[in-house]
Order: structure tokens, then sequence, then C-alpha cells
């Protein structure tokens, strides 16, 4: 089984569609895949500028169609009103057991390498958003995952979405599936 792991969309039809076209095609051989969103899915935030294809319900209607296969957590600009629109639940941070290690999935300004969860052991990974940039870091043995953001990034940086199986972890690019980061779990 695969995950697709994405974050931070702050609203961008262009981007969602880009990145649920990539999900689905790969759910074409295999229909098992499912999709985290790690936050931030329709409010561009009040920091932000507007991003590529602003339109949040445009986004809604879309997550509404892909709702059988994925789960969203809440970031710190979604509200109470984004589920009202919202024919899924937007749940708070949540963990799993996979392959005999612990995922954590959090939005990122309450969960990351500087502010780790309590129950975290050698092994786990947690992967988080909010900061809009990839990267990586092992800290005392937990390995750490900021899948980028698929609608807003800085300047200069590429969209991202992460993609974990069994055997690893990997961040790519939104435009042209690009590597960024692999991480070999095995």
């Amino acid at each position: 089984m695969k995950l697709y792991i994405g974050s931070d969309i702050h609203g961008s039809s262009a981007n969602i569609e880009r990145f649920l076209d990539i999900v689905n095609e790969a759910r074409k051989s295999d229909p098992s895949i499912k999709v985290v969103l790690l936050g931030d899915i329709y409010n561009h935030g009040p920091r932000n500028p507007f991003p590529e294809g602003y339109a949040p319900m445009t986004v809604a209607k879309m997550l509404n169609e892909s709702k059988d296969f994925i789960t969203v957590i809440k970031g710190n600009c979604d509200s109470e009103v984004d589920q009202m629109i919202s024919d899924f639940p937007i749940g708070e941070d949540f963990s799993r057991e996979w392959y005999g290690r612990t995922l954590f999935f959090t939005h990122g300004h309450k969960c990351n390498p500087d502010l780790p969860p309590k129950n975290a052991k050698k092994g786990d990974v947690v992967f988080y958003g909010h900061f809009h940039r990839a990267m990586l870091e092992v800290k005392d043995g937990v390995i750490y995952v900021c899948v980028g953001a698929l609608g807003l990034s800085p300047e200069g940086v590429e969209r991202s979405y992460a993609v974990l199986d069994e055997h690893k972890i990997e961040v790519k690019t939104l435009q042209g599936g690009k590597t960024l980061i692999e991480y070999d779990l095995d």
C-alpha cells in the first residue's frame, strides 16, 4: 500500500487538480492508494498572497469527489466553516501503525522536529507541512518529513508532496515529479 501526503493547498484549485491527477493516475494500477492532507486546505491565510488558481469552492468540490480515499487534518488556517463545505471530516492530528513503526500526521505548527510527539520512538516517522518547504531530518532517531506545500511555496521553492510505501519515503515536485528527497526505511 502507498500513501500520498500533501499539505498547504491554501485554496489553489490549479495545484490540487495537478496533485489529484497524479494520485488518480497511480490509483489506476493500485486502487489501494490513499491520500493524507495535512491541513490549510481552503483559506490562503491573512499573511499569504493568493495562490495560483485561488478558488476554495472548486478545491472543496474536487476533494469532495475524492472523499473515499482521502483523510484530512486541520491546519492553522482551517476553521469550522471549512467543515461545512466538506463531505469528509477535517480531523485532528493522528497516528497509525505502519510496518512495525508509528506514523504521525500533523499540520506542523504544534508538532515538528522542535516540538516532537510525546510518544515517538526511534524509527517512527512524523509527516508535517506548515513550513511550505520540503525537508527531512532525523532527530533522536525519529524521522521528520516536511512534505512542503501544494498551493503556496516560498519564491524559488518547488511545490511538493510525499509518497510513502513500506520501503521508502520520497518527496517529489508537483511539476515534473522530480525526486527532491528519498529516504530508505529498510
